[in-house]
């Protein structure tokens, strides 16, 4: 890309009245120089089987292209028209909970023979027409793609041949899942039962993965027809999405991204979030992180994030720029709003676009004509940023599923992300620079540290290879729960934690839930109430470990709660309990500062979030955020240069004032 876009996606076929005249005036007047089109409108598109009417479509790519306004394609395919669930009922997906019933999006089973055909037929034709028009400069594949559950007979067919593909023997099968217990043991393929009513760990787990490679295998499929069709210079992406709290959360529990990710020139996401007096940037952070770390580090795409939306996320003056901004300093070479009018029917009427349901300037609005201007004055010096951690989180869907059967033990409402989001939290707030790696990544080596929450099913090849990280000279920081079972939530039979109980140096068997149980003497002087332990405890025993905590209690004082421990050249941090984000923050700080990783931007901490990497002249950026309704100011730590916005010149040392909900960029000279 030689150039930031700011953008919006925009529905032709959704509008009341025909404006797209004004429509591109006022996007011009916003700086937007790129819109998403068509992933929405199956049913308009192709109105009745075989029957294709393209007009939306063209006037917008005709429109837009006149104006000098770029267009990603969507393919249609993640809602699907009436006529084709009339005509095969069985392309809706049968979940746990019953047959799905039309109406809402994402209701079909993506693996469905039918629904694959005319999704195929919708596609080709699609690139058929707009495939040599001048404005479109990419593609994006269905839309959060996942495997919406489904779970019905035909899916059950599948994931029979799926296990007999990787496992051939049902002996193997048997003994690996510990399918003996109450029964369950299959002893012929044509027995085996679905999977909707298992009570096992392992089949389920393995069933969670297969629906995950069914999203995989699915995305792969669209993108290699759309590949068909493109032109060199374009490209093919996903906006793939988060966990969600009502907002976007953590990792996602039902896409394997770094495969998905695989089959695009380009990752994207899909990022919302709380604003207002809530609004800390995290979020914003760590998709971007994530997203950044599915490529091997490469700028990512913002396909989709809030201008106004729900009701609550309306922004403060200043917030939008600052969350634009806040894109851009994770690796984002591209922001675009969901979207650009508010619609007036149906279920998202009051998912509010940039324009309100008026279609006039609103604040919002005004705002967002500042970040184009911007973005295109500053293009050159902000585009491509590349960043290079240190630090990185491990993380695993199938450690994350494995923990969804178990969690903290019957009724326990904790997921694995309110594992991971303290941890990742802490480093954000301490202004540390994070990617992330999972199972298949080939580059721990490159990291000084790894943190590692709730590791609760891996291989032993994994877990021989943190090891051999710490005894190399990496730092690692485990959570309780890791090194528990294998790839196949077997329970491993060493002590625990398992594999890892060797470089962390230490050992259990027992673990409870906490009651009125504390860190013995306030080991991080962080107070009474922070310095509670909660919903997990492990009863450890240290081997050749340090203990940097003890429980407080009449019995289980005996008993570390927290430890680290030299191996080699490493060293291994292991938390046994949950602890309060205070003690959180105060572990991960200390093991940043053994692994010397405590530097300048340390000196700031949230609400002032800095980030930083080098663009494509070589010279160093820093951002630097005020996620504050409180000016504040810092020092400027590094060589003098010139703050992009003012174009100020700065020298080190300087105070730097910025206002509420602001933000500066300084390039370095």
């Amino acid at each position: 890309m030689d150039k930031l876009l700011y953008g919006v996606a925009y529905y032709d076929e959704y509008m009341p009245y025909d404006r797209l005249d004004t429509d591109i005036l006022m996007m011009k007047e916003a700086g937007i120089n790129v819109v998403r089109i068509a992933e929405s409108t199956w049913s308009t598109v192709e109105p009745q089987d075989g029957v294709f009417d393209f007009t939306h479509t063209d006037r917008v790519l005709n429109a837009m292209h006149k104006a000098g306004i770029s267009v990603i394609v969507g393919t249609p395919t993640y809602a699907v028209p009436t006529w084709l669930v009339r005509k095969y009922p069985d392309i809706l997906a049968i979940t746990p909970d019953g047959p799905n019933r039309y109406g809402a999006r994402q209701n079909m089973d993506i693996s469905n023979p039918n629904f694959r055909k005319h999704a195929e037929i919708v596609i080709r034709k699609i690139m058929e027409h707009v495939k040599d028009h001048p404005a479109i400069i990419g593609y994006q594949v269905d839309n959060e793609t996942k495997a919406y559950n489904t779970a019905g007979p035909e899916v059950q067919k599948l994931f029979v041949k799926y296990m007999q593909e990787k496992f051939k023997s049902l002996d193997v099968i048997n003994k690996e899942f510990g399918l003996d217990y109450w029964s369950n043991r299959i002893n012929n393929w044509n027995d085996f039962p679905s999977t909707v009513g298992t009570i096992n760990a392992s089949l389920g787990s393995e069933f969670s993965k297969f629906q995950r490679k069914l999203v995989t295998d699915y995305l792969t499929w669209q993108a290699s027809i759309v590949k068909e069709y493109k032109h060199p210079e374009q490209f093919v992406t996903q906006n793939f999405d988060l966990d969600w709290r009502g907002y976007s959360y953590g990792i996602q529990p039902d896409v394997d991204h770094f495969a998905a990710a695989k089959a695009m020139d380009i990752a994207g996401v899909d990022i919302y979030h709380p604003t207002q007096d809530k609004l800390t940037g995290i979020e914003i952070s760590l998709g971007g992180d994530l997203t950044r770390s599915m490529k091997g580090g490469k700028n990512y795409l913002v396909l989709e994030t809030e201008a106004q939306g729900f009701a609550q996320w309306v922004p403060y003056t200043g917030q939008l720029r600052l969350q634009a901004f806040s894109h851009l300093a994770s690796g984002a070479n591209m922001v675009e709003y969901w979207h650009w009018h508010s619609i007036h029917n149906s279920f998202e009427t009051y998912w509010k676009g940039l324009l309100s349901h008026d279609f006039e300037p609103n604040p919002t609005y005004n705002e967002a004509k500042t970040i184009g201007k911007d973005f295109e004055r500053l293009s050159s010096h902000l585009i491509n940023l590349k960043k290079k951690n240190k630090v990185a989180v491990l993380f695993s869907n199938e450690a994350l599923t494995a923990f969804k059967w178990f969690g903290f033990g019957w009724g326990s409402k904790e997921s694995y992300n309110d594992i991971l989001r303290p941890l990742y939290d802490a480093l954000y707030r301490m202004n540390v620079g994070v990617d992330f790696v999972d199972p298949s990544s080939n580059n721990l080596e490159d990291y000084k540290l790894i943190v590692v929450p709730a590791l609760y099913a891996a291989p032993d090849s994994l877990l021989q290879r943190l090891n051999r990280f710490v005894k190399n000279g990496g730092h690692v920081v485990y959570t309780f729960k890791s090194g528990f079972s294998d790839q196949n939530v077997k329970v491993r039979t060493s002590k625990q934690p398992g594999i890892i109980e060797e470089a962390c140096g230490i050992s259990y068997s027992q673990f409870t839930i906490p009651e009125n149980v504390s860190l013995k003497g306030d080991p991080y002087n962080v107070g009474v109430e922070k310095n509670k332990v909660s919903t997990w405890m492990e009863l450890i025993t240290p081997t050749t470990a340090k203990v940097l905590a003890y429980y407080d209690h009449p019995v289980w004082g005996k008993y570390a709660a927290i430890t680290e421990n030299s191996y080699g050249k490493g060293l291994a941090t292991y938390i046994g309990c949950s602890t309060s984000t205070a003690v959180t923050e105060k572990i991960v700080e200390g093991a940043l500062k053994k692994a010397d990783l405590w530097g300048l931007d340390q000196q700031l901490s949230f609400p002032l979030i800095t980030k930083s990497g080098v663009n494509e002249k070589g010279k160093t950026i820093h951002y630097y955020f005020n996620y504050s309704s409180v000016a504040s100011s810092f020092s400027y730590p590094y060589k003098e240069g010139k703050e992009l916005l003012s174009s100020e010149s700065v020298i080190k040392n300087k105070e730097i004032q910025i206002e509420p909900w602001g933000l500066k960029i300084i390039e370095e000279n």
